[in-house]
């Protein structure tokens, strides 16, 4: 009876948490970022069915990135210096992908914070949990030498996107429907 008390005590705790969590993110994002999650799988289609006109180099860069399958997150440390490299898929161009870049992640107690530290188009933002092979990303983008909003000051600056783990040392966020260039952007990266 004891044993079935704590099972169920600790299944009360770990669905409030989950709950928690969830209210969290939905309560921060904005309803232009949740409809852009919303129609997520309609952009991403759409964007890389229109990437597919690039160039023969990239568009293979580009299968090779979304062909990774994502991992769990439950034992991966992602805190450290990774290099990061952007792709945008359809919109404008079919299909840029730009050189790799250096890109940070810390852990503040509250959670992973990101950082792009190199190159002109730069993010800061926090991840939060969406499920065992997925993160939600808030953040704001920001051209280099100037200072960033903080997530939820606008549309120009205001960034969401899904992250999903790839490998051991691997991982990208995909940005559905970005205010500029694309209608998709990944940032990819690697140790």
């Amino acid at each position: 009876m004891i044993v079935r008390k704590l099972a169920l005590a600790a299944l009360l705790s770990l669905s409030a948490a989950t709950a928690l969590a969830d209210g969290v993110v939905q309560k921060l994002m904005t309803p232009a970022d949740k409809a852009r999650l919303e129609t997520y799988d309609a952009t991403r289609k759409e964007a890389l069915q229109e990437a597919k006109a690039g160039l023969a180099r990239e568009v293979a860069i580009l299968d090779a990135i979304v062909s990774k399958k994502p991992v769990s997150f439950s034992d991966f440390d992602m805190t450290g210096a990774w290099q990061c490299r952007t792709v945008k898929a359809g919109g404008i161009g079919e299909l840029v992908v730009y050189d790799w870049f250096r890109c940070r992640v810390s852990d503040d107690g509250s959670g992973w914070m990101l950082e792009k530290l190199s190159g002109s188009q730069r993010t800061k933002g926090r991840f939060y949990t969406d499920g065992d092979t997925r993160l939600i990303y808030l953040g704001s983008g920001f051209v280099a030498g100037e200072k960033p909003a903080a997530y939820g000051k606008g549309p120009d600056t205001d960034q969401v996107g899904y992250a999903f783990r790839t490998g051991p040392s691997a991982w990208r966020i995909e940005f559905p429907a970005p205010d500029y260039e694309s209608k998709l952007d990944i940032l990819e990266f690697r140790r």
